[in-house]
């Protein structure tokens, strides 16, 4: 007898295999039978998934929900957008190890890089750990809606280390030190710590502006510490570098070099980010370019890649507002949203900040959300992740014949200030997706950079698996779509074979029982709205999905017609885990 059986569904099993009728049976937390279910009849329960696709969990190897994890069971929006494991620590930021003098700077880190409330990780964190050794001995007591697994950062490794030399990101770390940092990975790796990950992008600064310490660490720190994958056998290695947007060849030539080395030192599974962005909009195919060669060396490397736009939300409750400058504006600005709303709908208002906006000055990325109307979109629902130029606020203000400025505004105030405005930054340099189309179509790409549980307050974008299976298999009408099971494949299986997790991502007897039972016609996301639900009253962006009528963890079914059901199957998982026998 089993504990559950999905009867009726068309089963796509996460391989690349073409799709077909099938029920699944579930015992424990494992899939004991796919097609022929009749051994394990009857069942303690049964969903009816007639007209439904069948799909493993999606695996999501790129988060930030480092402190998240230590006080949230519930790990929302991945848990409620089909996720079932998630990877965290990665671009080198994160929690352990954490010297007791370094919790407000790691805080300020995390709040100044990935946009997490400060005030919100200071309440909610409760460390408890010193070495990264303790901090997964501190997860390992816990349980979530999903399985999380860790990685070592590198900023919080060279603080541990260098104390305030690691924070500057001037310092070079002495033979001595690398050494140090290397033992404390390899220590991490043999207690179950996925890899190590680090950063070398300008864009990563602490709440006070500080780079980050990493940023320019030398070739022989990075590959030294690195060298503990090799000494402990296990682990994958993550960065993000300015590789993919940097104008500077000679940068680029240097960040270039390093990756080689550490694809011929260190010989790893190596992933970094890959993306598109407006000043070097061809960067990416020199990047995959370099990938192959060193793939067809026998390097294990993937282009981590996005399945849309990167793209920043604007709004009245959001951090980035493009009425932000206008003094008139700013008097108002520390006012609860309704009270904003009832103030900027008085037409005196409204007329002095419209004149105010035309006179503010600024320049660089602070220019686009101010006035960057052609690439400002209203948020629609289901939200519109591949926007014409007449969707734009520029193109409805001349669809209208009105200033684009009283466009926006007049949107800002629309759904009692709760309307967000999305502006594609990367991966939309030509206004559509055919790049990003070439990108997640690569034989060396995977999918990633969800950043789930970062940038809550500006980017929502752990909603990338809904994406990718909507928009993608479905939705597209600007060009071609893909086969849902190759995108089913990118995001089960293959994410979870990069990291060593080859006991889920496929539907077939022996693996776990991670699956989602989806109603692939209906599923869709809702926009994402602001929520204050962070510890200290901290808000961040959530976003659902309709169409999610099973997400089964473990064997145990934690999400139900899109809402979670309290059950928390998921556990720390520690290094790689096996296929089945």
């Amino acid at each position: 007898m089993a504990d559950l059986i999905i009867r009726n569904g068309t089963v796509v099993d996460g391989t690349g295999a073409p799709r077909r009728a099938a029920d699944v049976a579930i015992d424990g937390d494992r899939i004991v039978a796919v097609g022929d279910v009749s051994a394990h009849e009857p069942a303690g329960r049964e969903i009816d998934a007639a007209g439904l696709i069948v799909t493993p969990g999606w695996v999501d190897i790129h988060t930030h929900y480092d402190g998240q994890v230590t006080w949230d069971a519930d790990l929302a929006p991945s848990s409620i957008n089909g996720v079932t494991s998630i990877v965290m620590g990665n671009c080198g930021v994160g929690f352990a190890p954490a010297r007791p003098d370094r919790h407000d700077w790691l805080i300020r880190l995390l709040e100044g890089v990935e946009d997490i409330p400060g005030t919100a990780l200071a309440e909610g964190m409760t460390w408890g750990w010193e070495s990264f050794d303790e901090y997964l001995d501190v997860l390992d007591g816990l349980e979530w809606t999903i399985d999380v697994g860790a990685q070592v950062p590198h900023a919080a490794l060279r603080t541990y280390v260098m104390g305030d030399r690691g924070a500057d990101h001037e310092s070079i770390a002495t033979d001595d030190e690398i050494e140090q940092m290397r033992q404390m990975t390899e220590s991490a790796l043999r207690n179950g710590a996925l890899g190590f990950t680090t950063s070398r992008t300008w864009a990563h600064r602490t709440s006070s502006g500080e780079s980050i310490g990493t940023l320019r660490a030398t070739a022989d720190e990075v590959v030294g510490v690195a060298k503990a994958l090799d000494s402990a056998g296990a682990g994958v290695m993550q960065l993000i570098s300015d590789v993919y947007q940097s104008g500077d060849d000679e940068l680029v030539a240097r960040e270039l070099e390093l990756l080689g080395r550490i694809v011929e030192e260190v010989g790893s599974p190596l992933s970094f980010t890959v993306q598109q962005n407006d000043e070097t909009p061809d960067r990416w195919r020199e990047l995959v370019r370099r990938i192959e060669q060193w793939s067809a060396g026998g390097a294990d490397v993937r282009a981590q890649v996005a399945v849309r736009p990167i793209g920043v939300l604007l709004g009245l409750a959001a951090t980035a507002n493009p009425l932000r400058r206008c003094p008139t504006y700013a008097r108002l600005h520390d006012l609860p949203v309704e009270e904003r709303v009832a103030h900027l709908s008085d037409p005196a208002t409204r007329a002095d900040i419209i004149a105010e906006h035309a006179e503010v000055r600024v320049s660089d990325f602070p220019a686009l959300i101010h006035a960057g109307f052609d690439r400002m979109y209203p948020l629609t629902d289901p939200p519109n992740y591949e926007p014409t130029p007449e969707d734009s606020v520029a193109g409805l203000a001349a669809a209208e014949g009105i200033d684009p400025v009283e466009k926006m505004y007049d949107l800002m105030l629309a759904d009692e200030g709760r309307q967000l405005l999305y502006m594609p930054l990367m991966n939309y340099a030509h206004g559509n997706l055919d790049d990003v189309r070439e990108m997640i179509m690569s034989d060396h790409s995977m999918f990633g950079l969800s950043d789930a549980g970062a940038h809550c307050n500006v980017i929502s974008d752990g909603t990338f698996p809904t994406t990718a299976i909507t928009h993608w298999t479905r939705d597209r009408s600007r060009g071609e779509l893909l086969d849902l099971e190759y995108v089913v494949h990118q995001q089960t299986q293959r994410t979870a074979a990069h990291v060593g997790w080859h006991d889920r991502g496929v539907i077939a007897p022996g693996y776990l029982a991670d699956i989602n039972v989806i109603d692939h016609e209906r599923l869709a996301l809702k926009p994402p709205r602001l929520i204050d639900d962070l510890p200290a009253g901290g808000t961040r962006l959530m976003q659902p999905a309709d169409g999610y009528v099973a997400t089964i963890k473990r064997g145990r079914i934690t999400v139900a017609d899109g809402a979670l059901t309290g059950d928390r199957p998921g556990r720390l998982q520690r290094g790689a885990q096996p296929a089945p026998a």
